[in-house]
């Protein structure tokens, strides 16, 4: 597993992106293709790139394409051929050594593969079938080798040049014939044994530490060496990029990231900043290319008590175009907040931006882009008239295919709130859309309207849609009558309830939206949390999921039915560990018709496009993309 720390400071003809660029699958048998991978989260031009093996310099080669697009593939056949024992070296024009595999005897038959994530996982000598052109998953073999979970865990470049190793599986593993070498292709590699005369084995959930004799320094890289010379894992990364050191977050699985103190020989703190892989969340480097201009977090609270960590996956990618959301009524372009997924169509995914846009989201090369078939620049939002500028911060979908958009205030006149639903059919045409019905619920929250824009801030944030089903076969009991909730009590409310999450104090409020613009209010959830931001339902879990950014830790409390009909909170989650803390106000889980391998898509929205801040690939981004379990 490759991960880069972050984006080196490259020479004037290396392309940029080049550092998210891995080599992801090789075979020395009869084509010796080559398949190149782009983790990051934005195209990569590799004209005029080499490659080398160990015999011959650098040589150009003919890719399927010059262009890598983000979360793409590119192909090739090397020009002087592949032996059974060989290393492959990757040049960018400028000569920039971009990544290095090495196998030994028929280690590349039929297939040599990254497995366990394409440009992130371990490489894999006996693959089942090449799989060029398209992911990994498919070839690689159902159980890996147990030294493809040992992992460089952490590497300083200061004075020792200390690099750490960490054992992920389930077994020791033996390393005292292992080597490592660096980035500087002059260097023959060097055993580890000769760096640390105790590194004979790494035990199951252990590590072993050794100082380079090579000599770390900037711009540099580690590569580990087994002892046919197989490549097991690799890190690189830029100017002080590791100082005090870098690691993996999380310990042993995660992208690196700069660490603010090294943890050498035991798990990282995972303090810090900046860093990561490619597409991943804390990919990449660089700096803001167009006109938005994103907003630091603000309001950052602590993690409520009995919070579980993240149940899915550990890597989070950057899953946007840098500063995408930008419009005439928000040219800085943030303040994009409510997610949710259409569950007659998961392939969409839709998002609402407080400054009235609406944007219907689809995948494209790893990344969600508006869709231009409806909008490619959005469709902007009106209250019931035509009239005024809805401050949108949630949405979701109804049962008869429309969006259902909250405001909790209008923001040409942002002093006084507004806290309505609105509903939206997505099939109107034009450019601008106003509601088929408007529910309008600010009264009942007296407490917003002091004459303070802040105040009239703290309003609806999300919306979600709950089928009558799943309110009737768990057993809810009706508030407004003490009895078992029966739908037929409110002819006019459609199939399903609606459950507005309120900022103030972290409560659903619960509302039946009759088709005659009236509504029953249904009372109200303590979700045991001072804020909420977005909610959903989710049939997988058959849980709502009440959604808080940094002012509660970044958490998701899910509820359920509970004993006596009443809904409680359930169980609560933090985001994964390599998230930002910012203003994730988006949240939304893909229908469990999407899974693959036990998981399934989980999507935020950052409310100021900040990420970790100036300099960081994630900077200008909005949407990020993670698994949850199906």
């Amino acid at each position: 597993m490759t991960g880069t720390v972050a984006a080196q400071p490259a020479a004037a003809t290396d392309q940029a992106g080049y550092q998210n660029v891995r080599i992801n699958e090789v075979t020395s048998s009869n084509s010796d293709t080559v398949e190149l991978y782009n983790t990051g989260s934005i195209a990569v031009s590799i004209s005029g790139w080499k490659m080398s093996d160990d015999s011959f310099s650098p040589q150009t080669f003919s890719p399927s394409s010059s262009t890598i697009p983000a979360g793409g593939y590119v192909t090739f056949n090397s020009p002087k051929g592949l032996g059974d024992a060989d290393k492959l070296v990757i040049y960018t024009a400028g000569g920039t050594v971009v990544d290095r595999v090495e196998w030994a005897a028929d280690g590349a038959k039929p297939a040599m593969a990254r497995c366990g994530g394409d440009g992130t996982g371990g490489w894999t000598t006996a693959t089942t079938a090449p799989t060029f052109g398209a992911s990994n998953a498919a070839g690689c073999p159902s159980s890996t080798p147990a030294a493809s979970r040992v992992r460089i865990n952490e590497v300083t470049s200061n004075s020792a040049d200390t690099v750490e190793l960490y054992n992920g599986g389930a077994s020791a593993v033996s390393i005292g014939s292992w080597k490592y070498v660096d980035n500087d292709t002059t260097h023959s590699p060097v055993s580890l044994s000769s760096s640390s005369p105790s590194a004979t084995s790494i035990p199951a959930g252990g590590y072993v530490t050794f100082n380079s004799t090579l000599g770390l320094g900037d711009n540099d890289s580690v590569y580990l060496l087994d002892s046919l010379g197989n490549t097991v894992d690799s890190v690189t990364w830029a100017t002080d990029g590791a100082k005090p050191s870098d690691e993996r977050c999380a310990n042993g699985a995660g992208w690196f990231r700069t660490s603010a103190t090294a943890t050498l020989g035991s798990a990282n703190s995972c303090s810090g900043s900046g860093g990561g892989g490619g597409g991943q969340l804390l990919g990449g480097g660089g700096s803001l290319t167009s006109g938005c201009t994103p907003e630091a977090p603000s309001g950052t609270g602590s993690t409520p008590a009995g919070a579980l960590a993240w149940p899915g996956g550990v890597d989070v990618t950057i899953a946007d175009n840098v500063c995408a959301f930008t419009t005439s009524t928000g040219p800085e372009g943030r303040d994009l907040s409510g997610l949710a997924f259409d569950p007659a169509n998961p392939s969409a995914l839709w998002a609402a931006k407080n400054k009235n846009w609406l944007y219907k989201l689809v995948k494209s090369n790893g990344k969600w882009i508006p869709d231009a078939s409806w909008s490619a620049a959005g469709k902007q939002i009106r209250f019931a008239g035509g009239t005024g500028q809805p401050d949108s911060e949630g949405l979701t979908v109804g049962a008869n295919g429309h969006i259902y958009v909250t405001s909790e205030r209008d923001n040409t006149d942002n002093t006084v709130p507004k806290d309505t639903i609105m509903e939206f059919d997505p099939a109107a045409t034009g450019s601008t859309l106003t509601p088929i019905h408007q529910w309008d619920m600010t009264s009942q929250f007296p407490q917003l309207d002091t004459g303070s824009k802040d105040d009239a801030n703290l309003g609806f944030e999300g919306v979600g849609y709950v089928p009558d089903s799943w309110l009737t076969a768990n057993g809810w009991v009706d508030p407004l009558t003490g009895a078992a909730y029966d739908p037929a009590n409110y002819p006019l409310h459609g199939s399903g309830l609606f459950f507005a999450g309120l900022e103030w104090d972290g409560s659903l409020h619960v509302y039946g939206l009759n088709s005659d613009g009236t509504f029953v209010t249904f009372g109200t959830i303590a979700t045991g949390k001072g804020s909420v931001m977005d909610v959903t339902f989710d049939a997988g879990t058959q849980r709502i999921i009440a959604t808080c950014d940094n002012t509660c830790g970044e958490t998701h409390t899910f509820v359920k039915v509970g004993a006596g009909g009443v809904m409680v909170p359930d169980v609560t989650y933090t985001n994964p560990a390599v998230m930002p803390t910012d203003n994730l106000e988006g949240f939304a889980i893909a229908p469990t018709s999407t899974c693959v391998n036990g998981f399934r898509e989980a999507v935020w929205s950052d409310d100021g496009i900040y990420g970790f801040g100036s300099g960081s690939s994630s900077h200008g981004h909005a949407v990020y993309s993670g698994t949850f379990p199906c």
